[in-house]
């Protein structure tokens, strides 16, 4: 925001506001707004509640206050400076360079303090602690596809803590065991070393491993408000076990991301898969590239036995006879097939989608997927697959 706007809307707030301290307040939201922060009236309300508990001659107490309270993003922290310095004609304090390692902590507190509504700020520590746990539960239960910027990045450090289950299998490998059948081989063994005689029967059963799990994520056009926490998740299933896990997306063609999710970090990870799929936000060909995926990567051994989810709202461009043969081959090689759809957990929705229509008689569930609720949900269905 230029000068000429900072004068003009001081101007405004001086000609409204007399002595008022509030009404200047009020009018620097005004001008962090036009400067392109989202200061809605919750944030604005925390500001001026925020303000009545400080010295309003402190400029390092004012700028704090509003940068806690305004601010939701580390990318609105340079416009925030310029839009201070110019309003209260002070520079902003010297940032610390452990203050420059805070930006988690800023955003989880903007968050906390814009769900409040009508909050006092003489409240003690447990009240506190009860409202962040209020503000999460509710935001678990908050679509996926209409959340703010800091919902996003509360909603990521909320992800991260999802616990994963794997499903697990028999393995053709046998080890030993208190109980189970007889070890001819151990026990033979154990009886030479004793001599000849029979000391101990030696016991085995077979050992369990985790079952592959195969996630396919549509990213095209109506699934884009999803594609970020969709992926997001499917890092965090990923993380819990690299060699079980592969990631697909679908969208005009297929694309595996199954190696730049396997990055420790989430953000590198996403951006390795950013730059790995070429058709975000495309159109949908969810017929052709199950075809491709059964026939290059399926068939050869990634679907047998596996659980395969299939992240889609079922909207297809192509042949929709198609996709319904490919998710029949498909069920013919995995363990189990599940479908999550984001608009499933919607009021009213009926599976009326040509893709969803035929996908129906091949799938084992039809899952919702648009909040972190559901995923949980799908978590547990996907262990106890």
């Amino acid at each position: 925001m230029g000068d000429a706007g900072v004068h003009e809307a001081r101007a405004r707030g001086d000609g409204q506001a007399g002595d008022d301290p509030l009404t200047g307040l009020a009018g620097f939201a005004v001008v962090l707004r036009e400067a392109g922060l989202a200061c809605d009236a919750h944030r604005v309300q925390a500001y001026l509640a925020a303000a009545e508990q400080l010295d309003l001659a402190d400029p390092a107490a004012l700028y704090w206050a509003g940068r806690l309270t305004l601010c939701a993003d580390p990318d609105d922290l340079p416009r925030y400076d310029q839009a201070f310095g110019s309003w209260f004609t002070a520079e902003p304090p010297p940032r610390s360079r452990s203050g420059a390692r805070q930006p988690k902590q800023a955003r989880t507190a903007a968050l906390t303090t814009a769900e409040r509504s009508g909050s006092g700020s003489g409240e003690d520590e447990p009240d506190e602690l009860q409202v962040a746990a209020s503000d999460q539960e509710t935001l678990r239960s908050r679509d996926l596809g209409e959340l703010t910027r800091a919902e996003r990045a509360h909603l990521r450090e909320m992800l991260a803590r999802l616990r994963v289950d794997l499903p697990l299998r028999s393995s053709p490998r046998r080890r030993p065991a208190r109980r189970g059948a007889l070890d001819p081989a151990r026990t033979l063994r154990m009886m030479l070393a004793a001599g000849g005689e029979p000391v101990r029967l030696a016991r085995r059963h077979r050992a369990r491993r985790p079952r592959r799990i195969v996630l396919l994520v549509d990213v095209s056009g109506s699934m884009s408000p999803y594609a970020d926490s969709l992926l997001r998740f499917a890092h965090v299933v990923v993380r819990r076990a690299p060699g079980a896990v592969e990631v697909f997306t679908l969208g005009t063609r297929l694309t595996r991301v199954s190696r730049q999710l396997r990055q420790r970090d989430p953000e590198h990870a996403m951006l390795a898969a950013a730059r790995a799929v070429p058709d975000f936000a495309g159109g949908t060909r969810l017929g052709e590239t199950l075809r491709v995926f059964l026939d290059r990567w399926g068939q050869r051994g990634v679907a047998r036995r596996a659980v395969v989810v299939v992240f889609s709202d079922g909207w297809e461009r192509g042949d929709v006879s198609l996709l319904g043969e490919q998710l029949a081959r498909t069920r013919r090689l995995a363990h189990a097939v599940l479908w999550v759809n984001p608009h499933a957990g919607r009021d009213g929705y009926a599976p009326v989608q040509s893709g969803i229509a035929a996908a129906l008689p091949h799938i084992d569930r039809l899952l919702a997927g648009h909040s972190l609720a559901t995923l949980e949900r799908l978590l547990l269905e996907i262990r106890d697959a």
